[in-house]
């Protein structure tokens, strides 16, 4: 395939005020550049859209830099090598790197991981169930949380790309997991297809509630993708030395004005409950170790996984937007 002169991207127009609107993103249209050495110019096939792109779209402090208004953005992204400058890596070799949301990336060597295409898994599947995604849930459940045989789990956001791992793994670890999820389709979906113990809408009723009918005799970890009452729930059902890993708080991503924060940490004293927040960032020394165990189960089908894959790169901004609404089951990809 011959390289273009031109091509696409998104760029950040406007910060969003609330939910992202198509008005916060621009499609312009940019040269191809021609990569030095150390580089790589890569032609993206598949495209991540994930909900802490949300973050970045504020002018705040936080673990990552702020996107900058007027500058194409980035994220997860898996391509084709076009064009080489470095050694080891080939024309027609597929990588994997974070300067997604364009059809074209210009990547340097250190930023571009090799994608073996022989480990029998699909190119998609390193932006999710075996990429940052499901490093994440295997992060949290096995160093932050350390869950152990017999644990009642509970994962909020259980239907998405990192809360459908997690709740997996914490299966086949031996634990007895509990999830929520937004509609009925993807109740069914984590009880029927993913092997989920138990599983609630949390649009049927209050929240604590629906967690203490469907853990009776308490949780002793949680798996928080969603925050809110979720969080505030899960601190009503923790049994004495409960576990928290704290993933997202999904639910006050688009809220300009923080919600009060849970109204029950009183009870963390009591029973000794720990809340630990962990970003994937400072764990990839686990990488070669969710693979290996993560991998087969992949390939022999104990780990199952969905992706809601939008076609086209100039509906990527709608992608997230949509992603951001609950649209999606398991990971959200746009396909160029």
């Amino acid at each position: 395939m011959s390289i273009p002169a031109n091509a696409r991207e998104f760029r950040l127009a406007s910060r969003p005020d609330g939910q992202p609107k198509p008005e916060n993103f621009d499609l312009a249209t940019v040269p191809v550049p021609t990569p030095g050495a150390g580089e790589v110019l890569v032609r993206n096939q598949y495209l991540s859209v994930d909900p802490y792109m949300r973050g970045r779209m504020r002018d705040v402090k936080s673990y990552s830099p702020p996107y900058v208004v007027g500058e194409a953005l980035t994220g997860g992204a898996v391509g084709e090598v076009v064009a080489s400058g470095v050694d080891g890596i080939a024309v027609g070799d597929t990588v994997a790197h974070q300067l997604g949301w364009r059809e074209y990336a210009l990547v340097d060597a250190k930023g571009a991981e090799k994608v073996d295409l022989a480990a029998g898994v699909p190119l998609s599947a390193y932006l999710g169930v075996f990429g940052m995604p499901g490093l994440t849930a295997y992060v949290g459940l096995t160093r932050t949380t350390q869950v152990k045989e017999g644990d009642v789990v509970f994962v909020s956001g259980a239907a998405g790309a990192v809360g459908s791992i997690a709740g997996q793994i914490a299966r086949l670890r031996g634990a007895h997991v509990i999830g929520s999820a937004g509609s009925a389709e993807k109740v069914k979906y984590l009880k029927d297809e993913l092997g989920f113990h138990e599983a609630f809408n949390y649009r049927d009723g209050n929240v604590t509630d629906l967690l203490e009918a469907a853990a009776p005799n308490g949780i002793d970890v949680y798996f928080d993708n969603v925050g809110g009452d979720h969080l505030e729930a899960a601190i009503n059902s923790f049994n004495v030395n409960g576990r928290a890993a704290l993933c997202g708080s999904i639910s006050g991503y688009n809220n300009e004005i923080p919600e009060p924060g849970p109204r029950n940490l009183g009870k963390l004293v009591a029973l000794r409950v720990r809340l630990e927040g962990f970003l994937v960032l400072d764990h990839f020394d686990l990488l070669g170790e969710f693979r290996a165990e993560v991998g087969p189960w992949i390939r022999d089908g104990k780990v199952k996984y969905s992706e809601t894959v939008v076609d086209g790169f100039e509906n990527t901004a709608q992608a997230f937007i949509d992603m951001l609404g609950g649209a999606n089951t398991g990971k959200m990809l746009v396909k160029i």
